[in-house]
């Protein structure tokens, strides 16, 4: 068996945490390449290297004195190499930074210098080999990731390797510019290392123990999920809940590699397996609750609308030429309601009012806002009957009003808009009636 393990900063905040993460790859022979992030908070307050990186560069910009705040992060390096006791030195990397921080070389590279040195304190310590990202991660001139060329640089590179360390965050271009993915980008690296190498599982090391199925801060103590398909994760991702980056996804995807997300801090536990499908029932009706709040709605009124060929068209036209994203668009006989981000929208309201009456010439257009979206997901809402009714049952119980429900044709999600200041006892209300009493 071959895996892929990927390592959050919360876990490598420390010689502490680096200690727990040896003894998890150690405990598996097939553990054999790891990818890790630069180090994280060590405790509530404390700032995360990345930042401190962000921060220091910043001064070498404004051709202010930068020497203070990269020995200081150069200390934060030292107090893990010195609790892990090892005998290796950065030196030369940090004197190569202050070169390079002083030639203003880029932000990005500023960036990645947190996960290039962790990996190679993580090399050092597991008697692994480095292999910087940068060799084996290719963007394009333009700055867009290179998909098939890193596949065929790691691929070759990684063949005969028997324990790498590969940096996660950052690649470069051909002549050597280093380029990051967005923040959270070190879920994609290892992602892609485990398509390169045909890994059997990619394993996702964070401080949770996988995906929960209501968001702790709303909901407490809410359980976890043991298995969820790729196409769940998607939904859920898009409507806020984050354990993983969303993007990470897709390289494994399509080699229909599962990924598991663990709990460094208890590595006992099994986690959440992210797969491509599955036969296994779900404990319960549905896989997970996710909500997100910032929504305005937009309700056009029109007599004799249905007929009226081209009307649907007419008016997403609008919002298309005023650069705004729809999320839904529920409709009857004569009212269509498109549901914005409150955000992009208020930009621009005016503007496309004004549109919308030229074009289609409504009888009436309302408008709210505040509101809030909830996606309810699971593949186990197909064989369930009655599942939209238990979800206004349970809302109406708590004495909330829907504004908007949306099943789409797959029957995997149903999304409910309400208010803002329902959206949290609404989350409650759902998690109750589905996972807690499961009526």
């Amino acid at each position: 068996m071959k895996k892929v393990v990927k390592f959050g900063g919360s876990s490598l905040a420390s010689a502490e945490q680096f200690k727990k993460v040896g003894k998890i790859i150690r405990a598996d022979a097939s553990r054999k390449f790891v990818v890790p992030s630069a180090p994280g908070k060590r405790f509530s307050g404390d700032t995360k290297v990345t930042d401190m990186l962000y921060s220091c560069y910043g001064a070498a910009i404004r051709e202010k004195k930068f020497a203070d705040q990269l020995q200081e992060i150069r200390g934060r390096y030292q107090e893990i190499i010195d609790g892990l006791g090892l005998d290796f030195s950065l030196d030369q990397d940090f004197e190569k930074i202050r070169e390079n921080f002083g030639k203003k070389i880029g932000r990005d590279y500023a960036a990645s210098r947190g996960e290039y040195l962790n990996g190679k304190i993580m090399a050092a310590y597991l008697g692994y080999e480095f292999i910087d990202a940068a060799d084996v991660i290719r963007f394009g001139e333009d700055s867009s990731f290179d998909e098939e060329t890193t596949n065929q640089l790691l691929a070759k590179r990684l063949e005969d390797s028997k324990g790498a360390v590969i940096p996660g965050f950052y690649g470069a271009k051909a002549d050597g510019t280093i380029v990051t993915f967005s923040r959270g980008g070190s879920d994609v690296s290892g992602s892609l290392v485990a398509l390169a190498v045909g890994a059997d599982l990619y394993e996702n090391w964070t401080d949770v123990s996988g995906f929960l199925i209501a968001d702790p801060r709303i909901v407490k103590n809410p359980r976890s999920i043991e298995t969820i398909t790729y196409k769940e994760l998607r939904e859920l991702s898009y409507m806020g809940a984050s354990v993983l980056h969303e993007d990470a996804i897709f390289p494994v995807r399509k080699a229909g590699i599962p990924i598991n997300i663990r709990n460094t801090n208890a590595p006992e536990d099994k986690g959440t397996l992210i797969v491509e499908g599955t036969c296994r029932q779900p404990k319960y009706t549905i896989t997970g609750i996710a909500g997100t709040d910032g929504f305005a709605s937009i309700t056009i009124e029109k007599a004799m609308m249905n007929s009226e060929i081209g009307f649907c068209r007419k008016v997403l036209q609008v919002f298309e030429e005023h650069d705004i994203s729809i999320e839904h668009m529920p409709s009857g006989i004569d009212t269509m309601t498109i549901f914005v981000h409150k955000d992009e929208f208020e930009e621009k309201e005016q503007q496309v009012l004004s549109a919308i009456h030229k074009t289609v010439k409504p009888d009436h257009i309302e408008l709210e806002s505040d509101l809030a979206l909830i996606a309810v997901v699971g593949r186990g809402m197909r064989a369930t009957r009655g599942t939209a009714g238990r979800i206004f049952s349970a809302l109406a119980h708590a004495h909330i009003n829907v504004k908007m429900i949306d099943q789409g044709s797959s029957e995997l999600n149903i999304i409910i808009g309400v208010r803002h200041d329902d959206f949290k006892n609404a989350i409650r209300a759902l998690y109750e009636i589905f996972v807690v009493t499961q009526i």
